[in-house]
């Protein structure tokens, strides 16, 4: 197996200190069972409840009376023995935190490994070595399951609910299948075998409306908070108007990005510029809705720590959770609001742009960036530049068909017949309004009217008392139209 050359190689090259960070703790210890019996080494594990005992594959040799329950004992024990020994200790991070003895026992252990070459094996859910000692220390991370892997425990799932139910087939079909496995990607083979259960067991199926749950449940697996959310909701194209250049361009991509051809570069995202309410954030909803795909959405703001160097270390965190969610939308909104330009915070925004760009070149997982930006002057130009995002798409207002086809979406969303208003004096009527202040020019109606009196007049009436953004920002709008001119693609 992988897992077990690549730990060997990590012993041979004299780490003494090894750190792995995972919740399949049974996995660890066959891992390490196999190490041991092939480097002729005796396996030893810890913990709090069972202290220091000897695991083979043979009678063992656990005493009666638990020993060494106590960390630092557990650790003057070994570095006392001098016979090499391959130690497993379990969740020992806690009592690393402020505890000069046990970090400095560790050290003694580590810088004794030409004398007495111990292997200490730390295996945690989370775990960051003390900086004394982290220079002695390596990480180990354990191999995901391939797609072959994946779609084995789909299929031992399968035929295990089928034994259970009367031998009744799952129902199911290509499509959906390669959409599921493309999903659990990311996860341990313990988490894919749970997920594929939540959706066999529910209904007998794996279909489309499975998707969403799991992926659900796979983002709470990964326990992202905080800065990154999970959109539930994701739209699609027909909830959206116009927007036409932008969805050939998606369309095209739509094959590559669930099935990725060798031969042809996998999609890496797209910047949306415009005006405030003109559907940017809709838009990048339905980008992850037609093509399918869990959306996760990055608060860039909410990264932010006064202490040094948190910030950037929380944002490589939240893009590491991005990968693990493949394939997948990432959608950054506002996205200048977290890496203006001359902004004045020490630095914090360039190291957060160096961070992100280096993870936008070197990412090799299929996660599709999506960022929208109402003002495209604050941004860095190492962003906007052609080779880090695919396609600059402009956002502009919305022409007169245009916002004929938004009042249509969203009378019909508040269950109202459209045939019944006069839609082309309400195009006509709001030249200027974005696709949000046609919207609110509706609600704002309603209101007034009362959904029995609804109707054309009290919309146009609702418009006539409204200032757009283009008339009360016009400078603001026609400066943005002309940088946009030559160097974006129109939405």
């Amino acid at each position: 197996m992988q897992d077990t050359h690549d730990l060997k190689l990590m012993l041979d090259s004299r780490v003494s200190l090894i750190v792995i960070e995972t919740h399949e703790e049974n996995k660890v210890i066959n891992l390490l069972l196999r190490v041991a019996r092939e480097k002729e080494r005796t396996l030893h594990r810890w913990s709090v409840t069972d202290g220091l005992t000897r695991l083979g594959f043979g009678p063992q040799l656990t005493p009666r009376k638990r020993e060494h329950q106590d960390p630092s004992d557990m650790l003057e024990h070994i570095k006392a023995q001098t016979e090499p020994g391959l130690f497993l200790l379990c969740d020992l991070h806690p009592y690393l935190t402020d505890q000069p003895h046990n970090i400095r026992l560790l050290k003694d252990i580590a810088l004794n490994h030409s004398q007495v070459p111990h292997a200490v094996v730390l295996l945690s859910h989370r775990l960051e070595m003390p900086p004394e000692i982290a220079r002695y220390s390596a990480s180990f991370a354990l191999s995901l399951p391939t797609d072959e892997q994946i779609m084995a425990i789909i299929r031992e799932e399968a035929r295990h609910y089928s034994k259970q139910n009367g031998q009744v087939r799952i129902k199911t079909d290509n499509d959906t299948l390669r959409k599921l496995l493309a999903n659990l990607q990311g996860l341990s083979a313990g988490d894919v075998r749970r997920l594929v259960r939540i959706a066999i067991w529910q209904d007998g199926a794996i279909t489309e409306e499975d998707l969403p749950a799991v992926n659900k449940a796979k983002f709470a697996l990964m326990d992202m908070e905080g800065a990154m959310s999970f959109e539930y909701e994701t739209a699609d194209f027909s909830q959206v108007a116009g927007l036409e250049n932008l969805k050939r361009w998606l369309q095209a991509r739509l094959e590559v990005i669930h099935a990725p051809d060798p031969g042809t570069e996998l999609p890496k995202g797209l910047l949306m510029v415009g005006v405030q309410g003109g559907g940017k954030s809709l838009a990048a909803k339905a980008v992850a809705g037609t093509w399918g795909l869990p959306l996760l959405r990055l608060d860039i703001g909410a990264l932010y720590n006064k202490y040094h160097g948190e910030t950037e270390r929380n944002l490589r965190e939240a893009l590491q959770l991005a990968d693990a969610m493949a394939p997948c939308v990432l959608w950054l909104d506002e996205i200048e609001k977290g890496l203006a330009q001359g902004s004045s915070d020490d630095g914090t925004s360039r190291r957060m742009l160096g961070t992100l760009l280096t993870w936008m070149a070197e990412r090799k997982s299929r996660v599709f960036l999506t960022a929208t930006s109402n003002d495209i002057s604050q941004l860095p130009p190492e962003l906007i530049r052609k080779g880090r995002m695919d396609e600059i798409f402009f956002v502009d207002l919305p022409d007169q068909a245009v916002r004929r086809a938004i009042f249509e979406i969203h009378l019909r969303k508040r269950e109202l017949d459209p045939t019944q208003f006069d839609l082309d004096r309400l195009a006509l009527a709001s030249d200027g309004f974005s696709g949000a202040e046609i919207e609110q020019a509706i609600v704002g109606a309603r209101y007034s009217a009362g959904r029995e009196g609804l109707d054309t007049e009290a919309i146009l009436t609702e418009i006539a008392n409204t200032s757009p953004l283009s008339v009360i920002m016009a400078e603001k709008l026609q400066r943005l139209r002309a940088w946009a001119r030559d160097r974006t693609i129109p939405a």
